[in-house]
């Protein structure tokens, strides 16, 4: 029998996947546990047009977050720290404060986008990432000053 998954289920299918599975289990089992529906010609016609207006909801994104990318990418994070001998900070800028930056210029980021590859930890400047999709990856300045 044809099925389509509606939820993953390890190690039988991902959702939206359509498979060929047992009867027994698909009827005992995937159907009456809400993992999967059979996969007739109605299920599978519903099936393709939630993908195609999946992908274009998903185009439409990509498309805010690279507007949005741009904006970011104009920006300077300004930072004013103490420094002791030598010009050596105290502590390391986070991305908490980074989010908190981001916060007061108006852009609603959440904080386990931001990826710092180095700790910064000196004075001058940096690029951190902001990863807004998967496929849309924006590089921000970090301006560290005394």
């Amino acid at each position: 029998m044809k099925v389509i998954f509606i939820k993953d289920l390890k190690g039988q299918g991902k959702k939206n996947e359509i498979k060929e599975v047992k009867d027994g289990y698909a009827i005992n089992f995937l159907i009456k546990k809400g993992y999967a529906i059979k996969a007739d010609a109605t299920n599978i016609k519903n099936l393709n047009k939630k993908l195609q207006t999946d992908k274009l909801e998903e185009n439409l994104f990509i498309k805010e977050m690279e507007d949005l990318k741009h904006k970011l990418e104009k920006e300077t994070i300004i930072f004013t720290v103490k420094t002791g001998a030598q010009d050596k900070m105290f502590g390391q800028i986070s991305v908490k404060q980074i989010k908190q930056e981001l916060d007061k210029l108006g852009y609603a980021i959440d904080k386990k986008k931001i990826k710092i590859e180095n700790p910064i930890m000196s004075l001058g400047y940096h690029e951190i990432k902001i990863e807004l999709h998967k496929k849309v990856i924006a590089k921000i300045k970090v301006s560290v000053r005394k």
